[in-house]
């Protein structure tokens, strides 16, 4: 009986996978296809789909936008992340729940709403349609991810530590220094490349305030309005690509961390 159902378990978790990542896996088949429409049989392979993607100047203005904001943004939302977990750790506070569920908020509401709020929002400090206007939106929605792989790594170290520091001469930032940090590198890396994931892969809260600043995301929608253009297929999967790394790498700093500790 258990083996049937670790069999159950094995089959459910093989069609999620394929469920999820067949549409993509077509789209970079599709990418090298010689004909225009993506349709079977395939045609012959070909390049030039990405030739002509990335022989136009716009494109890389718009990787060079999306760079710096998930550069910047990973910063920003690593920092106030780590800030936030490291205050839930530390101290104790009335109303200490309702602090976290506001910080872990954003990711929860439709990106729709978060767009529309951040354009006005954004629009009365005169910042829409500005890339600091998307690195603000983007910080917002990142740092709840940071915030909870710091928070993670945090409750799996010993709370005696940092007091040890203390009694041994170390003030809160000597502490903070050769204690908490080293302890929680692991988690900050995961969460610079983890949040620069989530703000280079975004396109919904990016279109409401990126005016003509457009990151790579907004991009491909305005390519794929009224029209089918395979550029489309060839972006998409250097952006995959792209952030698929970034997630990797996260994963990575989080096993290692675990299986050394």
């Amino acid at each position: 009986m258990r083996r049937a159902g670790d069999l159950l378990g094995a089959i459910y978790l093989v069609a999620l996978f394929v469920f999820v990542f067949a549409p993509i896996a077509a789209s970079v088949v599709f990418s090298f296809n010689s004909d225009r429409f993506p349709t079977l049989p395939l045609g012959s392979f070909t390049t030039d789909w990405y030739a002509r993607a990335f022989s136009r100047p716009e494109l890389w203005e718009a990787i060079a936008n999306s760079l710096l904001v998930a550069a910047v943004t990973s910063v920003l939302a690593t920092f106030i992340g780590f800030a936030t977990a490291y205050t839930d750790f530390r101290y104790g506070f009335r109303f200490k729940q309702a602090y976290l569920a506001l910080a872990l908020l954003p990711p929860t509401m439709p990106l729709v709403i978060m767009g529309l709020a951040m354009l006005a929002w954004l629009s009365q400090l005169g910042l829409s349609g500005t890339l600091r206007g998307i690195i603000i939106a983007h910080t917002v929605l990142a740092t709840p991810f940071a915030m909870a792989i710091c928070r993670l790594r945090l409750s799996q170290m010993d709370t005696t530590l940092e007091a040890a520091a203390w009694n041994l001469g170390a003030g809160q930032w000597g502490a903070m220094r050769h204690v908490i940090l080293p302890f929680c590198a692991p988690a900050i890396v995961s969460s610079l490349c983890l949040t620069a994931a989530v703000s280079f892969d975004e396109f919904i809260v990016a279109w409401f305030v990126s005016g003509l600043n457009r990151t790579v995301p907004v991009m491909i929608l305005e390519i794929l309005q009224g029209n089918v253009d395979p550029q489309i297929n060839a972006i998409g999967s250097v952006v995959f690509l792209t952030s698929m790394t970034l997630v990797v790498l996260a994963q990575l700093m989080i096993f290692r961390r675990r299986r050394h500790d």
